[in-house]
């Protein structure tokens, strides 16, 4: 429950600071030759720019991602380790499709699963990871459904671990994006895996599908798809300095299609925005008076870092106006809101975030207090 209260706590303040956010000048448009793409600043979550993000499709081995998710999940909690042996079942073994080629009779651990599943993108990995996570490969994708509506994925339906064409098994754009986020922020110490350019298990080497891997060094993720009804797949993330975008373009003619406007999505975005980071969490922005306190003054900023998503140019006109009620009186926890910071661009307010207590501070001893209270009813 206290983790769901956090949860719904950070998208409300999510969606207030989408709900405030101006409407700029217009910018450049850009074709894309997909049927659905999406481009997304991480940091922010804002759109840069996107066409049917909300359509229905079918996701092929994008669905890897949520594989993924759901595994590291059970490794974060300690379900199941890296180096668990893991059983391979005749379902698995028989899996068509991309495959990382794993055999009954011979020992595979989660690791070695995970990487195929991954960089090799094999079906027999998936499934067998399903199977020991779940006992089946239906159960699975329950688990898989469970943790797309946790992350607000409304228009994603799975039924399989691997992408396999069904006529339940749809995503979208902008669901995809919402999962990849989620992994590169929730799992720093897997996302590096998606870097990878080759796999080698059973003797045998398979590249990652993935072109922009060896196209732009800037490019560190992370997965291809394809089916014949689903075309070609593929979401990118991005990293140039302190920024980070994710592209998803589904349903391209062909590989080389996918890499090229996967590219033209991300230069896109980094060429026409900026991301704006002026401050970090827990970074003191200001101290204020406290009365009645063990000491005078509380430092204060803010429970999250703070990013804006902007045109190019427009970062440097941001100005914050810091809002709270006087007198500020101990005790203080740490994390206790204290106030308000509104952030403007010209005429309009853009987001407000709250302003807490950097520090827990008590009361003051009975002099003290009697003293401050004499200060107050004076001033």
């Amino acid at each position: 429950m206290k983790f769901s209260r956090i949860f719904m706590k950070s998208i409300l303040w999510l969606v207030l600071c989408l709900a405030v956010f101006p409407v700029f000048a217009q910018q450049p448009t850009l074709s894309v030759a997909a049927k659905s793409y999406i481009l997304v600043d991480f940091h922010t979550g804002k759109t840069l720019i996107s066409q049917n993000e909300h359509e229905r499709l079918e996701p092929a081995s994008l669905t890897k991602l949520m594989t993924a998710y759901v595994i590291f999940s059970e490794l974060k909690q300690n379900r199941i380790k890296l180096d668990q042996v893991v059983p391979v079942s005749k379902a698995a073994w028989k899996m068509v499709g991309s495959r990382m080629f794993i055999q009954p009779n011979k020992p595979v651990t989660v690791d070695e699963l995970i990487r195929g599943m991954i960089v090799q993108s094999g079906n027999d990995a998936c499934v067998a990871l399903a199977e020991l996570i779940a006992g089946s490969e239906d159960m699975f994708a329950h688990k898989m459904n469970e943790e797309a509506a946790r992350l607000g994925m409304i228009n994603t339906n799975f039924t399989n671990s691997t992408g396999l064409s069904h006529p339940k098994h749809y995503s979208t754009a902008h669901d995809l994006a919402l999962l990849s986020a989620a992994i590169i922020r929730e799992f720093p110490e897997f996302y590096p895996l998606y870097s990878l350019r080759e796999y080698t298990y059973n003797g045998i080497t398979q590249p990652n599908r993935n072109r922009l891997l060896w196209v732009d060094p800037t490019v560190d993720g992370m997965k291809t798809g394809w089916t014949v009804a689903a075309g070609y797949c593929l979401i990118t993330s991005s990293q140039r300095d302190e920024r980070r975008l994710i592209s998803v373009v589904m349903g391209t003619a062909s590989a080389n299609a996918r890499s090229k406007e996967s590219q033209r999505l991300l230069n896109y975005g980094y060429q026409f925005f900026d991301t704006a980071h002026p401050y970090k969490k827990d970074q003191e922005i200001t101290a204020l008076q406290i009365w009645k306190g063990a000491q005078n003054t509380l430092k204060v900023g803010f429970d999250r870092d703070i990013y804006f998503t902007l045109p190019k140019g427009q970062a440097e006109k941001i100005k914050a106006k810091m809002e709270y009620k006087q007198p500020v009186i101990a005790p203080i926890n740490q994390g206790q809101e204290v106030g308000t910071v509104k952030f403007s661009l010209g005429d309009q307010e853009i987001a407000a975030y709250p302003l807490v207590s950097l520090e827990t501070i008590g009361e003051a001893g009975i002099f003290g207090r009697a003293w401050d209270s004499l200060h107050m009813l004076f001033n």
